[in-house]
């Protein structure tokens, strides 16, 4: 980039800085009064209503395992805080391999979980709650994979697969040792246990859980055994099951993407009652390879309302976006890189914003994903750099601009109601 573009890309940055400044006065409350809360089918803090615009930076512990690379995480939240953004989804699991948080069952690295409290308390700092995972149904740091690898190296049980994860009576109980390893922990940065962090929005059990036997009755299980333990150490903080939406039962696996069945159920799996609030992820373009844009976008807005209809119908709790993304790997060059994410972000953003105007359980969601400067190796074809993607960051600060006006309006109806 030439230095001339880099002063009109950074002029452009900085007037997306004030646009955020003009949310309404739900931001303008300190965040950090109380814990998110449901009421129904909304989220609420301190009694008020609370939408908002998120992103998902899964990386962040794994980068800042490296304190000299820790400013890349101070950038991200504070270029997310400059475009509104309130939530951050991102990774407290990293189970053997480089960087591990979690070396073997029950041992930690010190110097890995202090990323994590650096993670939490730049959070705080900007203003930003978080979601955070705790396991992967991929192999990608670890995971469920690795539970069941440390369970064969421990147990008679040598044949067991990855699905046994859900079953295996030591794998469940490692998970429970992570589980409470974590929930636990107290932020050496902030001297608060994590537990009692405001900071922290939710939990998530798993990221994307499947079943390769597309059992439902095990992960299920599973889910109400987990959420139990997890409401028993922590009563403070919400709870999803981290589900990417699709159904289980042959009366609705026709909205699911090529009729496809993973072991999930969306609505028997957030039926549960210590799960606190629906999850869907989105990303039409790997889920339907050979249609065109205009059907996968059209796939991706019944997605939505499907979702949207039995969180207010079967569930009566809110339902977060928590993922979505087109990925531009296919681009010829970075102008119709930023051609497809800003088209494919204002879609999704009107649809959200369409759902959650409705004033049901829609409340908000979570692009995949921001990156900071130098980080080109991480990318995985759906990279955000706010400071350096001018177009895409108005596009991101419009969407919480004006999620965060339904905020203020319906807070004003109620006012005027009574």
């Amino acid at each position: 980039m030439g230095l001339f573009s880099k002063r009109i890309c950074s002029f452009l940055f900085g007037a997306v800085v004030v646009v955020s400044l003009f949310v309404s006065s739900e931001a303008e409350i300190c965040p950090y009064l109380g814990f998110i809360k449901t009421r129904n089918c909304q989220f609420v803090l301190n009694g008020r209503p609370f939408l908002f615009n998120g992103f998902n930076s899964y990386w962040m512990m794994s980068v800042g395992a490296d304190p000299k690379e820790r400013g890349k995480i101070s950038s991200v939240f504070c270029d997310a805080a400059s475009v509104g953004l309130t939530i951050g989804r991102t990774w407290a699991f990293s189970d053997g391999g480089k960087n591990a948080l979690q070396t073997s069952p029950g041992v930690y690295d010190e110097k890995v979980f202090q990323s994590l409290d650096f993670v939490i308390s730049e959070a705080r700092k900007y203003g930003i709650r978080l979601i955070l995972s705790l396991t992967n149904n991929w192999k990608d740091y670890g995971g469920k994979h690795q539970y069941v690898q440390w369970a064969q190296k421990t147990t008679s049980a040598a044949n067991i697969s990855d699905d046994d994860f859900f079953t295996n009576k030591v794998v469940k109980g490692f998970y429970k040792d992570h589980v409470k390893k974590i929930l636990t922990r107290n932020n050496t940065i902030l001297d608060i246990p994590y537990k009692d962090d405001v900071t922290i929005m939710a939990w998530e059990l798993m990221n994307e859980p499947r079943s390769t036997s597309n059992s439902t009755k095990i992960i299920n299980e599973w889910v109400q055994e987990m959420a139990t333990y997890v409401k028993s150490i922590d009563s403070n903080h919400l709870l999803t099951v981290g589900v990417e939406g699709f159904y289980g039962t042959e009366d609705r696996m026709q909205c699911n993407p090529n009729c496809e069945q993973v072991g999930t159920d969306f609505i028997a799996n957030h039926q549960i009652k210590e799960i606190d609030f629906s999850t869907i992820h989105a990303y039409p373009d790997a889920w339907l390879q050979n249609d065109c844009y205009y059907n996968q976008m059209s796939f991706m807005q019944d997605w939505m309302v499907n979702h949207w209809m039995d969180s207010m119908n079967y569930l009566n709790k809110p339902m977060v976006f928590a993922e979505f993304g087109m990925s531009t790997k296919n681009c010829s060059c970075d102008y119709e890189k930023i051609q497809l994410t800003n088209s494919f972000l204002s879609a999704t953003y009107s649809y959200i914003y369409n759902l959650a105007q409705r004033g049901g359980p829609m409340s908000g969601g979570l692009v995949w994903q921001l990156m900071a400067e130098g980080m080109d190796s991480y990318d995985d074809g759906h990279s955000i750099v706010l400071s350096r993607d001018c177009s895409t960051a108005n596009i991101i600060a419009q969407q919480s601009y004006r999620m965060s006006w339904l905020c203020q309006f319906s807070l004003n109806k109620k006012k005027l109601r009574h």
